[in-house]
Parts: C-alpha cells; structure tokens; sequence
C-alpha cells in the first residue's frame, strides 16, 4: 500500500492493534508493533528489518531488538489471535488448511536453512520452511481468509548441531517433529482457543502418513485431503492379517481401477467452483476403505472405515485420490469441495509475500523468525478484516460487493 493510503487506516490499525496490547508491558514495544506492521503493509521493495525502521525513522538496532530479544508475550498475541477469529469470523463451514511454504534464503544462519524442496521455487534450494494453518469461511463470492498460526520445520541437521542452536538460540531440547507433526499441534493450538473447522485439508505430504489420520481423529476433526497413488488401503475388510498379497493392502490407485466397490459405480459431475472461463467440473467415485493402521507394527487394517474418493478431469486427464475420514453418512460432494478448497492458502501465501514481506525476512534467530512470522499474521487479518469492512459499506450493485454468501461452495478463483 502507498503512504496515503495507510494514512488513511492507521485510525483503523489503532483499533486492531488496540486488541492485543495486553501483549506487552512496555509502550514502546507496543509502538514498534505498529512500526513494524506499517513497514510491512507498506509499498517497500524490501521488507525486512532495515527498510522499514529507516522509513519509519527509528534506528535500525530498535526494531531488531524488538523481533529477537524485547519482552512481549509473542505466544499470548497468537493465542488472542486465534479467539479473535473465533469470536468475529466463526461459520459452521469453515475450512482449516494446512500447507508449507519455503522462502529462499542465503548463507548458513537463518534457522531452518538448509537444501531442501522450496515450494517456491518448485526445486530443491537453500530455504527455510514454515507450516502453516490458514483458516477461511469458504465463502463463494468474498471469501474471508486468514492464517492462524506458523510454525518452523528444523531439520535432524539443525538440531543435531549444538553449537548451532545455540547461536540460533533454538530452545534447549527442542525435538524433531515432521511437518505433519508440526500441523497436528497447530490445529490442537487452534482448538484450544476455541476454532473449529467443518474440515480440515491437506496435500499428499500430510494425508500420505497413517498416524496422521490416528491423530486427527484423536481430536475429533474431520479432513479430507489428497493421498498419492501408491497410498496403500483394502476395498474392503479382510478376512486375515497377512502381508501375503492376496491379504495386503493395495494402493489406492488399483483400488480404485479393480476393486468392485468402484468399478460398479459411474463417474458422478461435481461442480467445483466457479471461474472466469465457466464452472470447474470434476468427476468422481468413491467408496468406504481401510488404511494401515499406524499404531501397530504389522500391516494391519484400521477398526474404522474411511472415505476413498477418485477425481478425474476429463479435459487434462488428471487424476486425484482424496481420503477423508468423515462418517459414512457424509455428503461426498461437499467432502470434494472442500479437498479442492486448497486454493485459498496458495492465494494467501502470494498475497502474504507480496502485500506483508511474509518471506522478506532477514533474522539469525529463532524467537526473531517466529515473531515476523506472528506480525504477518497480524497485518494480513488486519488487511482481511478491513477488506470485509469497506466492501460492506458499498452500494449492493456494485461489482463483488454485497453481504456474504453463508455458502462453502463455489469460490471464485479471484476472490480476495
């Protein structure tokens, strides 16, 4: 955004920020709260430390101590955060997505850094890697979208360097966890503080692991997200506990191609969205299946059944497997639509990038990191909210105005 055009909602800011001034003791931090979200809304090429605490006149040591060694209650403003969405923006159709996102990044010293995928750049690169839980109402004409909470993936390397840890000031004992044990403590975060989503979903880096969906379920969330095609599970329960393959569990993709279940179905239409060269329309089947059960050492079906479901493009000719364990009695449609809600977090994370510097981030520490990531946060809901606000306040003919739909289904691909 442009000076006049912050200028203009810092009266607005005031009052969002004013949300969270419980998070700090000192006044000052507080005033280098909104520094810093300022400088990230700004029309800065560059917005890291540096830029922005020259262009909102403090010294540049300032705004560094802030990030990494001032006293504030980062985890508190999450958490608040969290409830604040709650309280303003809770529907019964909300979608929790879960994704990563890499940020490129030089040298040796960012916490995190090191080659690994960067989704980014589509390739193996030195970045660092966030999970992410975005939350959004799936609105079909103004979808409200926010990120809830992120969190850092510090590779076995990072963590078995001592010395490097420390310099990174990493906490002491800090465990491995995978990114799909990253995002189960993120929704436990988000639960806590009262969220609740219709579903969750996810991509194949999270729906491919067994002890994922024992996890999911544990907490009593239902999710629909997509498996690769050598996932392996049984059209039906078997008879015996074997790893003899008459016994043993297929992947998803011959199940779908071989097993009776589906092959005695025809393709269903599905309308997934709406777009500005006509509806999106996918094909389906789906069916009741078993997975591996994660908890036992042999491959052993789990007690309870869960959803298959086959989506098939006929213009590209692309192919999607989506488990979901939802109740047999769900509406597999509506399970589809939200699989496919996905698009929401790669729409945030360009606008994140762009609009609030979510990978402008230039810190040698841990705490640092963590809270640019939280100030993202915060200036991206603030976007989001005010976004809601004006649009509310303009006349009902005009384009993409209006109240909200109150539906889950059929986003337009540019909604905000």
């Amino acid at each position: 955004m442009t000076g006049e055009q912050i200028e203009s909602l810092l009266p607005a800011l005031a009052a969002f920020l004013g949300r969270f001034r419980k998070g700090f003791r000192n006044g000052n931090s507080f005033k280098h709260l909104q520094r810093y979200l300022v400088g990230l809304m700004s029309d800065l090429k560059r917005k890291s430390i540096e830029p922005i605490a020259l262009a909102s006149g403090v010294a540049v040591r300032s705004l560094q101590e802030f990030l990494s060694q001032l006293r504030w209650r980062d985890g508190w403003i999450q958490d608040e955060l969290m409830r604040q969405v709650t309280d303003r923006h809770a529907t019964d159709h909300a979608i929790g997505v879960l994704d990563e996102s890499g940020h490129p990044k030089q040298g040796e010293k960012t916490p995190g850094v090191q080659r690994q995928y960067c989704g980014e750049t589509g390739k193996i690169a030195n970045c660092v890697v966030g999970v992410h839980l975005i939350y959004t109402d799936n609105d079909r004409q103004n979808p409200f979208t926010c990120a809830l909470g992120s969190d850092l993936y510090l590779p076995k390397r990072w963590l078995e360097n001592a010395d490097r840890c420390k310099e990174a000031h990493i906490p002491k004992n800090a465990p491995f966890r995978t990114k799909w044990r990253i995002g189960v403590d993120l929704v436990k975060q988000a639960t806590a503080q009262g969220v609740r989503f219709r579903y969750l979903t996810f991509d194949e880096v999270y729906g491919q692991v067994p002890a994922f969906w024992t996890e999911l379920n544990r907490l009593g969330q239902w999710a629909v997200g997509e498996v690769p095609r050598v996932f392996r599970c049984w059209a039906s329960e078997p008879k015996y506990h074997s790893l003899q393959e008459p016994f043993a569990a297929k992947p998803v993709e011959r199940v779908a191609t071989h097993s009776r279940a589906f092959r005695g179905q025809e393709w269903k239409t599905v309308r997934i969205k709406d777009t500005t060269r006509g509806p999106m329309l996918w094909k389906i089947k789906a069916s009741r299946v078993w997975i591996i059960d994660s908890a036992e050492a042999e491959s052993r079906p789990t007690e309870r059944a869960y959803w298959l479901i086959v989506a098939w493009q006929p213009k590209s000719g692309e192919i999607k497997y989506f488990l979901s364990n939802a109740p047999a009695s769900a509406d597999v449609e509506e399970l589809v639509r939200a699989a496919f809600a996905r698009w929401h977090v790669e729409k945030w994370f360009e606008r994140a990038k762009q609009e609030a510097g979510l990978g402008a981030f230039e810190v040698r520490t841990y705490q640092g990191l963590i809270r640019h990531w939280l100030c993202c946060r915060l200036a991206m809901l603030f976007l989001a909210e005010e976004t809601t606000r004006l649009r509310g306040e303009k006349s009902g003919d005009h384009v993409r105005a209006g109240g909200r739909g109150g539906q889950p289904a059929d986003p337009a691909t540019d909604a905000a």
